[in-house]
């Protein structure tokens, strides 16, 4: 039963984050409003990120770049969260 619901949740966080995501505003966020209210959004121009503009650069099909983006994005949280939780877990069994 675990691996049936560990795979269910998965499939809807792949689903989420790779189809549904497509579909969000394309206004821009809280931070994006913020900074250009308060005439700070060219500061972060300098900077790189991953997933600029929630999509992977050189897809030019924009709703696979976004969804590929949304997925990745999801790997990544996932492989900081469980590493940080093996520290944690190896540190308190000491």
């Amino acid at each position: 039963m675990p691996r049936i619901r560990l795979f269910l949740t998965v499939l809807i966080i792949l689903l989420v984050a790779g189809v549904l995501s497509n579909f969000a505003s394309t206004f821009p966020d809280g931070l994006e409003r913020v900074a250009e209210d308060l005439g700070f959004m060219g500061a972060a121009k300098n900077h790189t990120a991953i997933f600029q503009d929630y999509s992977i650069p050189g897809i030019t099909y924009s709703n696979l770049a976004g969804g590929l983006a949304g997925i990745l994005g999801c790997v990544m949280v996932y492989i900081l969260i469980y590493g940080f939780a093996k520290i944690i877990k190896c540190k308190t069994s000491l």
